[in-house]
Order: C-alpha cells, then structure tokens, then sequence
C-alpha cells in the first residue's frame, strides 16, 4: 500500500473532505466535519494509516493481523493503525476504510446525511 492509494480509498466515500495537519504531518479525512482516517507516520517515522473502529472489531483486527495496532496517539478502544508495509490485502483495507467511514456517518445528524447522500 501506499499513500497515493490509501488517499483515494478514503476519498471516494461521498462528502469527504480532507486536510493536512502541518504540526502532525497527517492527512486527515472527514466525513460531516469528523475525522474517520488520518494517514501519517508513528514515532519511529514510519507510515501509518489510522482509521476509527468498532471497538471489539478493532480488537479481534489486533489479535489476528500482523501490523495491525492500537491507533497510534489516539484513543486505543476505538481507532487501529495499520503499517503500509502490513501483509493487509486491498480489499482488506477498503473494508477497513468504509467500516471507519460508515461508524462516523452513522453517528451524523439525519439532516447531514441527507445532505450528504444528496
């Protein structure tokens, strides 16, 4: 994987937005003016894609997926990292995006869907 790739799987969900946050180096993506993903790097500079999770889903990802981690610098129940190197299969990763996508938008306002989903 590789962060070209990654952008466009967490962009091709309807209403994202993105940012860059200089201070984190990350690309953060939004859906409804939360975040559901943030792609950056850990402590050791090495590149990371973090997206929000259910939090028994995220700790069965843990146990069972090499280079799969608890969200690095974010609350470890509900967000996993994955290192880009991973043995993590595109689709895989798709799923790991639209299950981050779809737990905030489920989490919206009725209106802001709407609005959304157009």
């Amino acid at each position: 994987m590789n962060k070209e790739q990654l952008q466009r799987m967490c962009q091709a969900h309807p209403g994202v937005t993105h940012d860059y946050q200089e201070e984190w180096q990350a690309d953060r993506f939004f859906i409804g003016g939360k975040m559901f993903a943030m792609i950056g790097t850990d402590a050791k500079d090495t590149s990371i894609i973090t997206m929000k999770c259910d939090p028994e889903r995220a700790e069965t990802l843990r146990e069972t997926v090499e280079g799969i981690v608890p969200g690095y610098y974010m609350n470890k129940a509900h967000w996993n990292s994955v290192y880009f190197d991973a043995n993590v299969s595109t689709e895989m990763m798709e799923n790991l995006i639209k299950h981050a996508y779809e737990l905030v938008f489920d989490k919206l306002t009725k209106k802001l869907k709407q609005e959304i989903a157009g």
